[in-house]
């Protein structure tokens, strides 16, 4: 099979391998749509992979070519998308139906090789089957769809609440869909690029602040503060703003991952306590019965255009152009929020 392999720091390489060999209990996936994610970007520009050479790409669709003989459920043919988490089963947090907290997991993608290649191996567990009305496009933005599914799920919310999302990514994004198929009411998209920005206002934001801009202490000084706070930008300004800006007994959720240092001054932190703030973390998104709720849900909420995944796809690609979706994404004038590597 054709396979981009990462075999080093910024260098993609397109090799030709053998399939994957799958186990009684496995499929043979044949890879439709891959997408890119921002965690891809660190394995390609910073090396941070725990191998090379590596096959990245775990948000991704596909069809079923073979099926081991232990897999009842499937069939060849069917359309599938796939949790790409491959928890142990045995360490105590998966004994407690913790997937996420695996302390032995795998990860396609990550630890194992993922579907930047024409076929990948997967697990008869680890498979969704895609409902008609869902596009093959569509299902491979499931993977990050429920990433922001499993954080809004992190804190309990009225109907009508007042929300806030640091950044207007892919997660950003994905976040304000589920909040305002989840009944959220105003809604505000804070991040640095205008043109991400118009992008929340079509999706339904009901605000938007450049924070290039506006100085945002000062902002919800004179505004309403929010209820609710999700960052999802991972940025360590924005992670502090979050708690400076939340609102009394409000709630803060952490869903970017931090890349520097933050440092919260004592006067920051005095917040937490003086207004009761409660702070949640969110990883991943995986419950038990696995891959989790979250993963039907999202199925299902695309399936009757609750949630429509479709303006997020910016650009397709051909595994010929190897790192070109990696280098636009890093672009700073980038705008895009989802590219795909298309094999059908």
């Amino acid at each position: 099979m054709k396979a981009l392999s990462l075999e080093d720091k910024q260098t993609f390489k397109i090799r030709d391998i053998k399939k994957p060999t799958i186990s009684d209990n496995q499929v043979l996936v044949k890879v439709s749509y891959c997408g890119v994610c921002g965690s891809d970007l660190d394995r390609y520009f910073k090396g941070k992979v725990h191998y090379f050479p590596l096959i990245l790409g775990h948000e991704f669709s596909g069809v079923i070519e073979e099926i081991g003989k232990n897999v009842h459920s499937f069939s060849a043919g069917d359309r599938v998308a796939v949790a790409p988490l491959v928890p142990c089963g045995h360490c105590e947090n998966c004994k407690h139906g913790r997937p996420a907290h695996c302390s032995q997991y795998g990860f396609i993608g990550s630890r194992q090789n993922g579907a930047m290649a024409e076929y990948v191996a997967v697990d008869e567990r680890n498979l969704l089957s895609i409902p008609d009305k869902v596009s093959m496009k569509e299902a491979a933005l499931i993977e990050p769809l429920t990433v922001a599914l499993h954080g809004v799920e992190r804190v309990h919310f009225c109907a009508g609440s007042e929300a806030v999302i640091f950044g207007a990514g892919t997660i950003g994004m994905m976040t304000l869909l589920v909040l305002k198929a989840r009944g959220a009411g105003n809604i505000t998209v804070i991040d640095l690029n205008s043109e991400k920005l118009a992008v929340a206002n079509k999706l339904g934001a009901t605000n938007t602040i450049n924070s290039n801009e506006v100085d945002l202490n000062e902002y919800f000084s004179n505004h309403k503060k929010p209820e609710i706070v999700f960052e999802t930008a991972g940025v360590a300004q924005t992670q502090v703003q979050s708690i400076e800006i939340v609102d009394h007994i409000g709630k803060v959720v952490y869903i970017g991952t931090a890349n520097n240092e933050v440092d919260f001054s004592p006067k920051v932190f005095e917040q937490i306590l003086r207004k009761e703030i409660e702070i949640r973390g969110s990883w991943m998104s995986y419950s038990t019965p696995f891959p989790g709720y979250e993963w039907s849900a999202g199925l299902q909420y695309i399936e009757e255009a609750i949630i429509d995944v479709k303006p997020l796809i910016n650009g397709i690609f051909t595994l010929e152009d190897k790192e070109k979706p990696f280098l636009k994404m890093k672009d700073p004038l980038n705008h895009s929020i989802k590219f795909l590597y298309e094999f059908e």
